[in-house]
């Protein structure tokens, strides 16, 4: 996979020594991989999973600034993994991998016990547990799985009901959910559970040592760590002695503290923002990061007028995306809609994905700009002289955008007010979203998005038997050509339902990184988002310490 033996050299000799520093946007408010509560939780600093991104390829051939298909893993507390038998993948744990040397582990080994009691606990399959955490208890992707066993003290194998590989991989191989890293059964045992700080322990190649709520968290180096760097065997992880992660909520106080030299990565950086600080701070490194996702404006499905399907059709119609590409965009994104996986044609390859360019006419006709066949439509269905409705928003809303859009919308007679989401302002009519459609995810963690109950839908209320029916089937597929069929057909279907109103898919962003920050290149899960690869990168960055002594001043 490699496009030169030692393409890393470029980076320099990695050094020992010094501090990485981040920002959370988020209170950090979990340290049990049982709970997994969105975006408030750095357990993965610790704790590790058993693949993980393979450090050896180079990013001319697979960058990682999204989430990585299987072919690009490798095993991190697993060696290898194969499949035995139809619907059996068996795990081969690397042996020699022992716990921090804390109580009440101790630093024993880690042993295909820990997986296993890891699994039963998450998911109620054993070892005392008859039932789902509470966050999984709706996750569909793992209803099938019938049972994780130890075959030996370095072999586990997961056993489903469904036989369909590419299903199995993306669910226990691909999947960057934080809650797959493996926690210490002792812990629990004596605590009940990780919800203090002060019980976390794991196999990473960092302790968490410090913790002040809303303010900061720190880890130090585990001493004894027993990875490697892949590109460098001889030489010990991790590199940097401690990893800080100062919460900020406010972007622009963060954005100002990575200016001033106290953050060494922050993204989520506008084009605009990126061009402004090219010229005033030449020497940091600007790293376009590829959007995933199209905003949508996410009607309630099962109230009216929204339950009209020619109401939805009408709403799109009367958007002129071309027109918002060029004018508002300045053509910098695609002047196309989305429907539900159809960006994941970038990773997963082109006959995975039903892209707008490969739609039928008929179909694109019920997306182009058409005011007046939006009204008639509108007319159609009972409302010939139009509604009033509203939009719940949250900060990060694109206010420009939606302006833009109630104009259109006004222009078919549909007067939609912009509500700022709160506790008095709940979302009984439109949302505005920009994860729904076009996600560049795996795909069969995209499908379920739109199941009728599925905790993804809470906003778009999709309950529609024909949709329910594409997950079973995809599951059920006797082979990945069939698999494939069923993804397109399932996108086509939703993008002709228009349960989401498609606006365009999100601008380009950018990840800065300070000069002296080693290795980092945009790769997810590194630094942001409850990341879910932060033990992995963080212990494999290093710090250029003289660099940064005479730049920081």
């Amino acid at each position: 996979m490699q496009k030169a033996a030692r393409w890393w050299d470029k980076l320099g000799k990695p050094q020992y020594g010094g501090e990485m520093v981040i920002s959370s946007p988020s209170n950090i408010e979990n340290f049990d991989p049982y709970f997994s509560e969105h975006l408030t939780q750095i357990y993965t600093g610790w704790l590790e999973r058993l693949l993980a991104e393979d450090w050896t390829i180079d990013p001319s051939i697979f960058d990682f600034k999204l989430v990585s298909p299987h072919r690009y893993l490798k095993g991190l507390l697993a060696e290898s993994w194969e499949f035995t038998e139809p619907g059996t993948l068996v795990f081969h744990l690397r042996k020699g991998i022992h716990w921090q040397d804390i109580p009440p582990v101790n630093g024993r080994e880690f042993t295909a016990d820990d997986v296993v009691f890891h699994f039963h606990r998450l998911y109620g399959l054993g070892s005392g547990y008859t039932r789902q955490s509470p966050h999984h208890k709706k996750v569909i992707m793992y209803k099938d799985l019938l049972s994780v066993t130890a075959i030996d003290k370095y072999t586990v194998a997961f056993n489903w009901k469904t036989h369909n590989p590419e299903f199995i991989l993306e669910v226990l191989v691909t999947n960057h959910s934080p809650e797959l890293v493996i926690e210490p059964r002792e812990v629990v045992e004596k605590w009940g559970d990780v919800s203090d700080w002060h019980h976390a322990v794991g196999t990473g190649p960092f302790i968490l040592n410090d913790f002040v709520p809303g303010s900061s968290a720190t880890m130090v180096k585990n001493p004894n760590y027993w990875g490697h760097d892949e590109r460098n065997p001889q030489n010990k992880l991790p590199y940097v002695n401690k990893v800080r992660i100062i919460i900020i909520p406010e972007k622009d106080k963060a954005l100002q503290t990575f200016l001033a030299g106290g953050l060494d990565a922050i993204d989520g950086i506008s084009i605009e923002q990126a061009e402004a600080i090219k010229k005033t701070n030449p020497e940091i490194l600007q790293i376009m990061i590829p959007p995933s996702g199209t905003n949508t404006i996410d009607p309630r499905n099962d109230v009216a007028p929204f339950n009209d399907i020619r109401v939805r059709k009408a709403m799109q119609m009367a958007i002129d995306l071309p027109g918002i590409a060029k004018n508002y965009y300045g053509s910098s994104v695609e002047p196309y809609p989305s429907t539900l996986s159809s960006k994941c044609v970038k990773l997963w390859g082109e006959d995975w994905a039903f892209d707008y360019k490969a739609w039928p006419q008929d179909l694109k006709d019920e997306y182009a700009y058409n005011p007046t066949a939006a009204r008639k439509l509108l007319a159609d269905a009972g409302y010939a002289h139009g509604f009033n409705t509203n939009i719940v928003i949250d900060s990060s809303a694109d206010l420009k955008l939606l302006q833009i859009v109630k104009s259109y919308f006004a222009q078919v007679g549909i007067e939609m007010e912009i509500r700022p989401m709160d506790s008095n302002h709940k979302h009984d009519q439109l949302a505005f979203s920009g994860g729904t459609l076009g996600l560049d995810v795996e795909p069969f963690r995209e499908l379920p998005r739109l199941q009728t109950g599925y905790p993804l839908n809470i906003r778009l209320r999709v309950s529609d038997p024909v949709f329910d029916a594409f997950f079973p089937r995809a599951q059920a597929a006797a082979n990945l050509d069939e698999t494939k069929q069923i993804f397109r057909e399932a996108n086509e279907y939703v993008a002709r339902q228009h349960f989401a109103i498609s606006l365009l898919q999100k601008p380009m962003q950018y990840s800065l990184c300070q000069p002296w920050l080693k290795g980092y290149h945009g790769q997810f899960g590194a630094i942001s988002w409850s990341p879910p690869s932060l033990s992995f990168y963080a212990a494999r960055f290093w710090i250029d310490q003289k660099l940064k002594k005479s730049l920081v001043h």
